[in-house]
């Protein structure tokens, strides 16, 4: 046996970061993440590898769709290793708690209401599940090499995407059976990207240098598109929150509880001590991206230059008052709420969590906005509203979409198509192969096309391919 990659997950597709890595020796997976936006009833697929045989996970970073399945992982054997660095340790210890919280109520929420398709509606996993998840974290800083497996030496490197993002470096050592036909003991490199940052982001640090590997796996999500320049975006931002503030409306963003929630703060911050924007009071309802904001908060006051930009001093206290929102109490009392104000609420995607609410009581209306920022995968409820939808379903009735919609581009913290192919190209080496996963099908072609132009062997894997590495 060769070492065999196999593209378990994000094939063709945005969501459901998982791919692993076997030799005679080991097997590793790279991400455990959920599937979201219409291909997520893949969620309720056995794993197509049984957990037990996973000597350990390594893992690029704490969004869902890169670690939402650990949970899973481990209810169903998985007891090895999972390296990671120690702010996406300290972001998963948030994040799989809260996404199994979430399951758990709307499963709950689901059965009362009697609109579900499955009778009992249940959770993917429970909290004790997540719980289980957190001792097995081993965290490495940027660059150390870790034996996470017999044969397999990992080392992560800044990704610059969100704190904590890493690429991932595996150095293989295969002791193939030399007898067999076409396969040799021997040596073999691969190189995750994780998901890539654009190299401005206010708070956390660009991309590192990417190291040399013989196979490269390299995110698509925009890798058929170019980012706005940002100024622009951010003066349209800004003119959405006049007009609305003007009509005497709502406006809400749904965003991630990681990084999003966080750089919007910044952003609100600075465009109100411009006098850009109305001082308008801003209210974070979201428990998680509460305590996610005191870990950025402490890995600023650290300040590793490998994780923080450095000297970066934000203000994550806009001019017209944070009010933060960590009960239901305080989330529903926000149906009160009259005035012009901004509410940032999970989840980014509208897929679930507390904003489904406010966008229920906030759609119909034509004095609201609504603000998506960053990707938007197909099938989720944020690029329904981004493609324009008339009629949106949730909560088990439709709402009508009278509100107006903005697109913030600006604020996406995945690099674009030229960022993408920069990344390729600063490699100390050409890779023999460059496998383009993370997009869906259009812009992954389209990446892979770019990189064939610039001399590069790329190919777009299909779901569940396996490969072969030299």
């Amino acid at each position: 046996m060769s070492v065999v990659l196999e593209f378990l997950g994000a094939a063709r597709t945005v969501t459901g970061s998982r791919f692993l890595v076997r030799t005679e020796r080991s097997t590793i997976l790279v991400d455990a993440g959920l599937f979201q936006g219409r291909e997520r009833a893949a969620n309720w697929e056995p794993f197509p590898v049984d957990p037990q045989t996973i000597d350990a996970v390594v893992l690029t970073h704490a969004h869902i769709d890169h670690s939402g399945w650990l949970p899973g992982l481990v209810r169903d054997g998985f007891a090895g290793p999972i390296l990671a660095t120690a702010e996406t340790r300290d972001l998963c210890a948030i994040l799989l708690p809260d996404a199994a919280h979430i399951q758990e109520e709307q499963a709950r929420f689901t059965n009362e209401r009697g609109f579900g398709k499955h009778d009992p509606a249940l959770p993917l996993y429970d909290g004790e599940d997540a719980a289980a998840v957190l001792p097995l974290f081993r965290t490495v800083p940027f660059g150390i090499p870790d034996e996470v497996a017999p044969g397999v030496t990992a080392r992560l490197f800044p990704a610059g995407h969100i704190l904590g993002s890493a690429s991932v470096h595996l150095t293989i050592e295969d002791d193939a059976d030399d007898t067999t036909p076409g396969t040799t003991p021997g040596t073999t490199t691969l190189l995750v990207s994780g998901d890539l940052g654009r190299g401005n982001h206010p708070l956390v640090s660009g991309p590192g240098a990417p190291p040399a590997a013989e196979t490269v796996l390299v995110e698509s999500t925009y890798g058929g598109s170019l980012h706005p320049p940002d100024e622009d975006e951010i003066e349209e931002f800004a003119d959405v929150v006049r007009r609305a503030a003007a009509r005497g409306g709502i406006v809400l963003i749904p965003a991630f509880a990681v990084d999003r929630t966080e750089v919007l703060l910044h952003v609100l911050a600075d465009l109100m001590a411009d006098d850009r924007i109305p001082r308008l009071p801003v209210f974070v309802d979201s428990p998680m991206a509460l305590r996610v904001l005191e870990v950025y908060r402490a890995a600023l006051r650290r300040g590793d230059p490998d994780v923080c930009v450095p000297g970066a001093t934000p203000s994550f206290d806009p001019g017209g008052g944070l009010h933060e929102c960590p009960t239901v109490e305080d989330s529903i009392s926000l149906n009160a709420l009259t005035a012009p104000a901004i509410i940032i609420s999970a989840s980014g995607m509208a897929t679930g969590g507390r904003v489904l609410h406010h966008l229920t009581r906030l759609l119909p209306h034509h004095r609201n906005a609504v603000v998506l920022c960053g990707f938007q995968a197909s099938g989720t409820r944020g690029r329904r509203l981004a493609d324009g939808d008339t009629s949106i379903k949730m909560l088990g009735r439709y709402v009508p979409v009278r509100a107006e919609i903005d697109i913030l581009r600006s604020l996406s913290v995945h690099a674009d198509a030229d960022g993408l192919a920069g990344w390729i190209e600063a490699l100390p080496e050409a890779p023999r192969t460059v496998f383009v996963v993370h997009g869906e099908p259009e812009a992954s072609s389209a990446l892979a096309d770019r990189l064939v132009a610039d001399g590069h062997h790329a190919v777009v894997p299909r779901p569940f391919e396996r490969v072969r590495l030299p």
